[in-house]
């Protein structure tokens, strides 16, 4: 009986050791996922960003209006 009780201690510690594998990869999925959207909307806001200097630098005016109009 003491054998089988030391496998079930056991199959227990697996399990929990799973889990918290399972809770990391889950983190990590949720970090890499966060800093992609992240990412995305920082790029989206640079190119505008650049859209209007390059506007600003060609010598015109009302550059916000003409780059809204292009997007």
């Amino acid at each position: 009986m003491a054998r089988t009780d030391r496998w079930t201690v056991r199959s227990e510690d697996i399990r929990r050791n799973d889990a918290n594998r399972q809770t990391g990869a889950l983190a990590g999925l949720a970090v890499a996922l966060t800093l992609v959207v992240v990412s995305f909307f920082l790029v989206k806001h640079l190119h505008h960003t650049q859209a209007i200097e390059d506007c600003l630098l060609a010598g015109r005016h009302n550059c916000d209006i003409l780059v809204s109009a292009a997007n």
